[in-house]
């Protein structure tokens, strides 16, 4: 009787064998899932290094064009409330017109045309209180605030901002007087200069980041957009540098929302009873001098406006240059790091083939045992 022992090296090296068949089967798998050829430096470390090089920038963009998606979406709620500030003005410009200095005399119709005014003035507040996701569009550097708040009269505009550091929004009362002009009754005027003075420069490949003014400015404040003054001439000033209270609230009350205030208080004086003393004569006066600044205030609105359209045009063009960058660098990636589809395919194939022939010699050497040499 002869008996054959198996040898425990056959076992061994049946082992090792099958884990490089199968390690070769999980590369190729992950070649053809991931679309790269070299999983570390060591299979080609120059290629490597390219590739993360070029992944390094293609994150970089990436992150841009992310960034770039949330400012032209914000960029386009300050354009359309830009827009529909400058509309609202122009129909209280139209109603003052049509229908108070040319149009009918009775105290219904008069009753009526104050009462539109005002709500549009609730209406220009309303455009102001835009948000995009979470962010108010016109708070400025604060944009988890509610900006603006009106009173029922459409006399009082409190101006709401928490300046970087402060746990607690400042309010900003402005009231308008008799005279036609608002007042701020509350809150620290320098504050408020400093708020309207407030900038938001991005780097979005575009411009020197050495140099903000290349930049692009992606905040448009509440109060800039009601008064015409931009941030950067807040921060020029006029020849005795920034610029001063009073000009900000004169500005205020030449703006949208202060002349329809204006015409609404010029109204409420006309039907109020009491004042017999102010007539037909007396409200045409008042009403004039206010048509007129709202066709000047039309004009800076429009500014603002188009001045946000061109922001919004630049950011399409960035998101071209963007989306064009990205594809240029995948087509680098793929130069050179990328695996061919069809040879990872074949070569996938081929290791599937070695790795079952494997099983295989392994199902017919493990089914032997040492009865099975004993005879």
């Amino acid at each position: 009787m002869a008996m054959r022992v198996t040898n425990a090296s056959v076992y061994r090296n049946y082992t090792n064998s099958m884990n490089n068949v199968q390690a070769r089967l999980n590369k190729s798998f992950n070649k053809i899932s991931t679309g790269k050829a070299y999983e570390t430096a060591a299979e080609s470390p120059l290629s490597y290094y390219k590739g993360q090089k070029i992944d390094s920038q293609y994150q970089e963009v990436l992150g841009q064009q992310k960034l770039l998606t949330t400012v032209k979406n914000r960029l386009e709620m300050q354009e359309k409330g830009a827009y529909d500030i400058q509309t609202t003005l122009a129909e209280a410009k139209n109603n003052v017109i049509n229908k108070a200095l040319t149009g009918t005399t009775s105290e219904t119709a008069m009753d009526t045309l104050r009462d539109h005014l005002l709500q549009l003035e609730h209406n220009i507040v309303n455009d102001l209180q835009a948000q995009y996701q979470d962010f108010y569009v016109y708070g400025g550097n604060d944009s988890s605030t509610p900006p603006f708040s009106l009173s029922a009269d459409g006399m009082t505009l409190t101006y709401s901002h928490k300046f970087p550091g402060e746990t607690q929004a400042t309010d900003f009362v402005m009231e308008l007087q008799d005279d036609g002009k608002f007042k701020l009754t509350s809150g620290d005027g320098d504050k408020l200069i400093q708020a309207m003075s407030e900038q938001g420069y991005l780097d979005l490949g575009y411009g020197d980041i050495r140099d903000r003014s290349t930049l692009l400015d992606s905040f448009t404040g509440g109060m800039n957009l009601l008064t015409g003054i931009t941030s950067d001439a807040v921060k020029t000033g006029n020849a005795n540098g920034t610029l001063d209270l009073d000009t900000i609230m004169d500005a205020l009350s030449d703006g949208p929302l202060g002349l329809t205030a204006r015409g609404v208080q010029a109204m409420d004086k006309y039907l109020d009873p009491s004042n017999t003393a102010y007539d037909r004569a007396d409200l045409d006066n008042d009403l004039r001098p206010i048509l007129q600044k709202m066709t000047e205030s039309e004009h800076k609105t429009s500014t603002v406006y188009s001045d946000l359209g061109n922001k919004y045009h630049l950011i399409e063009n960035l998101e071209t240059k963007l989306k064009n960058s990205l594809d240029s660098l995948t087509i680098q990636y793929k130069d050179e790091v990328g695996a061919d589809p069809y040879e990872s395919i074949y070569e996938m194939f081929n290791n599937q083939y070695s790795y079952n022939a494997a099983l295989q010699v392994g199902s017919n050497l493990m089914g032997s045992s040492l009865f099975d040499f004993i005879r």
